[in-house]
């Protein structure tokens, strides 16, 4: 029989405290969240939870009322955007990698660098032995969000930054994580919104987006979670309120010595 060894991060013990002071650290830094008057957002119908599978429309409104082009303009939010069409949704089709799409991938991963948010996670993760350089950093970012595996027929269709920041379907489930990908009366943002929505035909029951939180933040919080609680509930802070960020690791295929790819990252609560 042969045994392989997968493991994640070799770093100091990092408490549940350390956790929840340093997510609300980077809350604090989080300097392009969008303000009251950059996103305006109409949430309508508050349903049950025993009405999910209903599939009746409650909210026939858009839900972003008004995004202001000055936010979608900031440097981190035009590199996420550019990397929106770059994926196949429907899983079980390979996904090509043009070198276009590569140089979209680092110019996120730097812009979030560029970053108080992003510099903060780095010295958090570098004083506790992750990583001896912010390149080796940026470089595992790379592979864990952008790494492909095969969650259909054995192709490589897939990866966490898909799955999390873009949506794809299998068998109905699409991911979708992420506010700015709905294309667009809270007193302040980010805050956790959970919805029910259909995309380009196909049908999601539940699903949940930090709404307002900048794209180096959303990034920061979810790696921060995956890469001390993998495959775990991780608690966080953000502005005073505790809320659950749920992980889960890709064990079926792995890079590097044996370290897993993210499957998906998101808010449990509410």
């Amino acid at each position: 029989m042969k045994l392989s060894c997968v493991h994640f991060y070799t770093l100091a013990s990092v408490s549940d405290a350390e956790i929840k002071s340093l997510s609300e650290t980077l809350y604090t830094l989080d300097h392009n969240r969008a303000t009251v008057s950059e996103l305006v957002i109409d949430p309508q119908t508050l349903i049950s939870s025993s009405e999910t599978g209903s599939r009746n429309d409650h909210s026939s409104r858009p839900l972003f009322k008004q995004v202001s082009s000055t936010l979608l303009s900031k440097p981190t939010y035009k590199a996420l955007l550019n990397l929106l069409d770059n994926y196949r949704r429907v899983t079980g089709e390979v996904e090509d990698v043009p070198s276009q799409e590569v140089q979209d991938q680092d110019t996120f991963l730097q812009q979030t660098m560029n970053t108080d948010v992003g510099r903060e996670l780095y010295n958090f993760l570098h004083s506790k032995g992750v990583y001896s350089s912010q390149s080796e950093f940026i470089q595992d970012l790379k592979m864990m969000s952008f790494g492909l595996y095969s969650r259909s027929s054995g192709k490589l269709d897939s990866s966490g930054f898909e799955h999390i920041f873009v949506g794809e379907i299998k068998g109905g489930k699409s991911g979708f994580h992420n506010w700015l990908h709905f294309n667009g009366p809270w007193s302040t943002y980010p805050d956790v919104f959970g919805m029910q929505f259909e995309w380009d035909g196909y049908f999601k029951e539940v699903g949940s987006a930090f709404i307002g939180c900048s794209p180096e933040c959303n990034l920061a919080i979810y790696s921060l979670c995956y890469i001390t609680r993998p495959g775990k509930r991780c608690y966080v802070s953000l502005g005073g309120q505790t809320l659950g960020i749920q992980t889960y690791t890709w064990d079926n295929s792995s890079y590097g010595d044996g370290k897993k790819y993210i499957a998906s990252t998101y808010p449990a609560t509410p």
